[in-house]
Formats: C-alpha cells, structure tokens, sequence
C-alpha cells in the first residue's frame, strides 16, 4: 500500500490553472454591487466605446444612467439624494470595475464623486448641500476640481488664481486667474476652484470656491488635445472678473490648503485602485492572446523568454495589488497616511505602465495599432505618473518621512 500511495503522489498531475492569492477585502454586499456596475459597463459603455473617442467627450446620457444607478452618491448623504455609504471599499469596486473598462471613464467619473464631491459634503454649508448635491448624485451636474495652474504644476501653494473682495461693501468676491489639465473641465457645470484670498498669507491665504458655469467672466478653453485618454474632456479654465456672492466660499476662508492637504490622500488612493485594475485587466487579455497567438508553430507564449516574463508581471500585480488592497482598508478604517497614500500612488502608476509596456510588446506590430485595446491602454497610462501629485513629488513625500 506504501508503495501504490508514493506512485499516486509522483505521477504527473492534471494541469490547473494558476488563482491569485484570494482578495479579502470584500464581502457580499460589495461583490453584489460590482455586478451592478459590470452590467453598466456592458450596457452603457462597451457599446460607446468607439463614439467616445471619437467624440473625445462621455456622453450626459451615460452621466445620467450612472447617476441613476447611484454610482454618484455613495458618501452624499441620504438627505441630499445619496447613499450615505461610510466604506471606501464599494468607490474603490466602483473604481476597479470602470478602469478595467478604460481610464478615462474611471478618472472623469472619480474627479466627479470621489474627489470633487466630497468637498461640498465635508465643508458645505447646509444650503450649499441642498443647492448643489442632490444633482451632483444624479449626474444632472457635472464636477471638476480646479487645482493646477500653467505656471505651478504639482505646487498647489504657488497658485495664482486670486478672489478679492468688491469695493462696494456688498461681501462679494471679484475671481481672476486660470487653471489647466482640468478633467471634466469642458462639461462640467460646477468648478470648485483653488484660489488666493490673502498673499501675505503663503499656503494660509488659499481658499476655495464653487463656481457655476454660467458665472459671468467664467469660461472654459476647448478640450486639450492629449496623446491618451480622449474619452476625458481635459480643458483649460479662465475667470475674468467673475463676481461672485459670499455663499460661493466653500469652507472658512485661508483653509482651502489644508482642505486639499486631506483630501489629496483619497485621490491617490482612488488612482492607486484604478491603475492596478487597469494593469490586471491589461495583462489578462494580453495571456489570452499569447495562449492563441502562434509563431514559429508554436504560441507564443510558451517560449520561455516570454513565459518568464509573464510570471514577473503576474508577481508584480499581484503584488502591488495586495499593498493597494491595505490601503484601500486602512482608509475604509480612517487610518490611511498620506505618506502610505503617496507609496501606493507612486508605485502603482510605475506598475501600470511598466506592465502595459510589457503587453504592448508581446503583441508585437499589433500593439502599436490603436483598434487594440492594449495599445489605448498603454497611451492612457502614461498621465498616471503625473497627475495627482507626480511619482516625483510622491518620493519627496515619502523621503521626508523618512527623515531626509
């Protein structure tokens, strides 16, 4: 019998194939709502797919739909027309599910409610609530965030933009400035706008307001035309002399800084998500398509140089996808850093596009044509460096935690 039971155990095995280590991070309810948002992506967007790049715009109708289905309102509280979900795990499925479509959907619809909405919920006043929420939930209004300026990049405390107050005693504010790479800019119906209240002040007299696209002075340059992502309508936007009433100031006055300070987290976090679900998604086509893929009478992905270099891709999103999962529930807990936000902002975006350029190479001349998804998914990538805080200024964060 001992012997009969060591043949069993040395003979060759059935092939299975490989499972990632499980992901623990979810629980029913939030597997229930991915499937809500798959079928969205499947009904809504996989037939668009092709217009929305021509167009270089997501239609309002699909704004509409997702506001419908309550993807905008998942922290807006009930009483405003949302949710009033506390668990970032269910952004963070809202967020995989529409990057493993494409970027550009997963960034406009995270600028929108990941981002820019939770200003209004946190500073707003309770009639700027009521104003502005309940269609920020819908979709009926779209948000951008108004940070970057021509001039300052990354350096959110050099911003130019000002709001002083009119002369005539009515507590108004005169706005003039611009902001550019905005996402959502050229569609959006409300703005909320980093501006300089105080000079004398440095970082301390940065204050911010929301601004309505019909605001006299208020206008948006045509959408920029970018190298990737051109579902996302980028735009530049300009304020000459939008005078506006007191009521526009969103939180106290000189506190727009430190408003960004803690909210900055969450979108590295939100972009952390999206890109190592795009890269996952990526390099699971990109298996397919070398398991049918043949050369030299073989497919191509048997040859051992191109299987070694698989295995290292898998690690390496595996990987990086179970630190992000950590983040992703220690800020569902409160407990995410900004340092710890920076870590995976960086990394994740360095994943993405090494992986990415690693599929477009194992497509060979396919990779390079445009009606291949991993070749849009490679130029969309790139930004992903850059936004939300370079992966250099990341490293700056992260070394001065260190003590350097």
């Amino acid at each position: 019998m001992a012997v009969v039971a060591w043949w069993a155990h040395h003979l060759p095995q059935p092939r299975r194939e490989a499972v990632p280590v499980p992901r623990n991070i979810y629980d029913e309810d939030h597997e229930s709502f991915r499937a809500s948002v798959k079928e969205f992506v499947e009904r809504m967007l996989v037939p668009r797919a092709e217009q929305m790049i021509a167009d270089h715009t997501i239609p309002r109708e699909v704004w509409l739909e997702a506001g419908k289905q309550g993807f905008f309102g998942l922290t807006i509280p009930e009483e405003f027309g949302g949710a009033g979900i506390d668990d970032y795990r269910f952004n963070a499925v809202l967020a995989e599910e529409l990057a493993a479509f494409n970027a550009a959907t997963s960034s406009c619809f995270g600028i929108h409610s990941d981002i820019t909405a939770p200003y209004i919920v946190a500073m707003g006043t309770q009639e700027q609530k009521e104003r502005w929420l309940p269609q920020v939930a819908t979709g009926e209004k779209i948000l951008s965030i108004g940070m970057t300026e021509p001039s300052g990049g990354s350096d959110l405390a050099a911003l130019k933009t000002t709001a002083v107050r009119a002369d005539d005693g009515s507590g108004d504010w005169i706005i003039n400035g611009s902001k550019t790479f905005i996402t959502n800019g050229y569609q959006c119906d409300l703005a909320v706008v980093a501006v300089r209240t105080d000079p004398s002040k440095g970082a301390k007299g940065i204050s911010l307001f929301v601004l309505e696209a019909e605001d006299e002075g208020f206008s948006k340059g045509k959408p920029l035309d970018k190298i990737g992502q051109p579902e996302s309508d980028t735009s530049e936007l300009f304020f000459d002399n939008v005078r506006v009433s007191s009521d526009r100031l969103l939180g106290e006055e000189g506190m727009g800084f430190v408003a960004m300070m803690q909210k900055l987290p969450q979108e590295r976090l939100g972009n952390a998500v999206s890109n190592i679900a795009n890269a996952d998604q990526m390099l699971k086509e990109t298996l397919e398509y070398v398991k049918e893929r043949k050369a030299f009478g073989a497919p191509i992905g048997t040859f051992q140089h191109n299987k070694f270099k698989l295995a290292e891709l898998v690690t390496k999103v595996e990987v990086t996808q179970a630190y992000v999962d950590d983040c992703v529930t220690a800020h569902a807990d409160g407990k995410l850093t900004a340092v710890d936000a920076a870590k995976a902002k960086w990394w994740a975006a360095e994943v993405q596009c090494s992986v990415l350029d690693e599929c477009v190479q194992l497509h060979g001349g396919y990779g390079f044509m445009n009606e291949y998804r991993v070749a849009r998914a490679w130029k969309d990538a790139r930004v992903h460096k850059i936004w939300a805080g370079t992966n250099e200024i990341m490293k700056e964060l992260i070394g001065r935690d260190l003590g350097l």
